[in-house]
């Protein structure tokens, strides 16, 4: 019978290395030359059942441990050659196989090098935020994905564009929907009769795997049965405006300076997104209802026939000259806490407010979906926020499916309270001044001695923060010494000095 024959050199030399043998004393042990075991280290002979045995008798060696962590590595491998760095470097899969195979240990020392180069580019990043926020500005060299850097040009500027408002606000009147109508309606007529394009919703077998698919041969649009009916909404909105204005976008979209191709495509995309929202909210409709409802999202969101969601992200655009909104900036995060959108009507505030505390009251608002949290915020410095939260409905699924679902946090200085529903709503721990003093200029003590103990206490990133005795705490700050004590203990999981 034929033997079964394992090529297994280099963890045989992992094994004999963790042993602290020679080849000369681990060959005498198996009964074979060391001559015959170098040639088996190397790959040039098989491990045969007989060896398999006589190694798990001799040195207690689990034949499991024979079938080393290749996978696991080769997955490692995988994430560290997609980087934007070493993207390119390798062909295929099969030469990182052939790594993890060939040379585990190097591979691991590879993995152990890239693990603290990660860590040095976030440490600077955390050095480089501490330091903008001194007023001294660095440049951080980093690799990023094209989304990365879509993300990032995105977030530090003010969130409005007028040419597109502008060309949305006069399609939205050419359309004439009436206020509270349905404008699904108004647009599906309007790109049959103008476009000659017609609008399907498909079910989840017809279209497992996207959500909108545009058919330029047949001019059909193809929307999922998972979305809803506000989201159906706006994917006819957003195939109306690239058909309709492309050219307003694509001027606005030439603005940017990316680095590649694909970046381009998202960012024309997200503009695509922002457009759609201008087409079914027009900017003086939306701003001038919004002032009147005081900032309502619900009351919006039924009144313009759109979600929750997208009602938020349009009071985030409100900056047009003569007739702005309050300067609301949103960050929307999952239940695992990544984040994935920031946007703000001045740009997302990320230095005076971070957004990354584990605080925060959108990582609560998973506790109780579809309620709205209100809560006032004061960080490290003394700015003070009002901020609420509250989960998104998200696609709709089949009972096996288990979608990510994410919670979208509002917010503005809390000196624009009393302008927003949530805001009057809120206990500021002060008494309302009377007229009389409010006309008169603040004396010092009532400009410094106001009351922020009942305020929730955030901080940018527990990296950056510094407070003590922070119960949710979840890494030392980055400045400052680790104060572990044997003989006290405090009530940081992270204590320093």
């Amino acid at each position: 019978m034929a033997e079964n024959k394992i090529f297994a050199g280099p963890r045989i030399r992992s094994i004999r290395h963790g042993l602290s043998l020679t080849q000369t004393a681990m060959a005498e042990g198996l009964g074979i030359s060391p001559s015959y075991l170098n040639l088996i280290e190397r790959n040039q002979r098989p491990l045969t059942v007989q060896l398999l045995l006589r190694l798990s008798e001799t040195y207690k060696v689990d034949l499991a441990d024979l079938r080393g962590s290749e996978d696991k590595i080769l997955g490692e491998l995988k994430a560290l050659f997609s980087d934007p760095l070493l993207s390119g470097e390798i062909a295929g899969d099969q030469e990182l196989a052939e790594i993890a195979e060939a040379a585990p240990n190097a591979a691991k020392g590879i993995l152990k090098l890239y693990r603290a180069y990660r860590e040095q580019q976030n440490r600077l990043t955390d050095l480089s935020t501490l330091l903008a926020q001194e007023g001294r500005t660095t440049s951080v060299a980093e690799t990023r994905l094209p989304i990365d850097e879509v993300h990032e040009i995105f977030e530090s500027r003010p969130n409005f564009y007028a040419a597109i408002d502008t060309a949305a606000e006069a399609f939205h009147g050419e359309l004439q929907i009436d206020a509270g109508e349905d404008a699904t309606t108004a647009l599906k007529a309007w790109l049959r009769k103008e476009r000659d394009v017609t609008v399907r919703v498909l079910p989840v077998h017809r279209m497992p795997n996207y959500r909108r698919r545009f058919d330029r041969h047949s001019r059909r649009l193809f929307l999922s049965e998972r979305l809803s009916h506000a989201d159906r909404l706006r994917e006819i909105a957003l195939q109306a405006v690239t058909l309709k204005f492309a050219e307003v976008i694509d001027a606005e979209w030439k603005t940017f300076t990316f680095s590649t191709d694909e970046a381009r495509r998202l960012a024309r995309f997200e503009l695509l997104r922002y457009a759609a929202h201008a087409l079914l909210m027009p900017y003086g409709a939306f701003q001038k209802t919004a002032v009147r409802e005081a900032y309502d999202i619900d009351v919006l969101a039924a009144r313009f026939q759109v979600s929750f969601e997208q009602a938020a992200n349009r009071l985030t655009t409100l900056q047009r000259q003569g007739a702005p909104g309050l300067p609301f900036f949103m960050l929307e995060i999952d239940n695992a806490g990544n984040h994935f959108r920031r946007a703000g009507a001045r740009g997302f505030p990320a230095q005076r407010f971070g957004g990354e505390c584990p605080k925060l009251p959108v990582h609560a608002a998973f506790a109780q979906p579809g309620h709205i949290i209100v809560e006032g915020a004061v960080t490290p410095e003394g700015t003070e926020f009002l901020l609420l939260a509250r989960t998104l409905e998200g696609l709709q699924t089949g009972f096996e499916e288990r979608p990510r679902r994410t919670a979208i946090l509002i917010g503005c200085d809390i000196g624009y309270k009393d302008e927003t529903v949530y805001g009057r709503q809120l206990e500021t721990g002060r008494p309302r001044p009377d007229k009389a003093r409010a006309e008169r200029e603040p004396s010092e003590g009532d400009r410094t001695g106001d009351d922020t103990s009942h305020l929730l206490k955030i901080g940018p990133a527990c990296r950056l923060c510094e407070r003590q005795a922070c119960l949710a705490r979840a890494e030392p700050p980055l400045a400052r010494p680790s104060g572990f004590d044997e003989m006290v203990t405090g009530l940081s999981a992270f204590d320093f000095q």
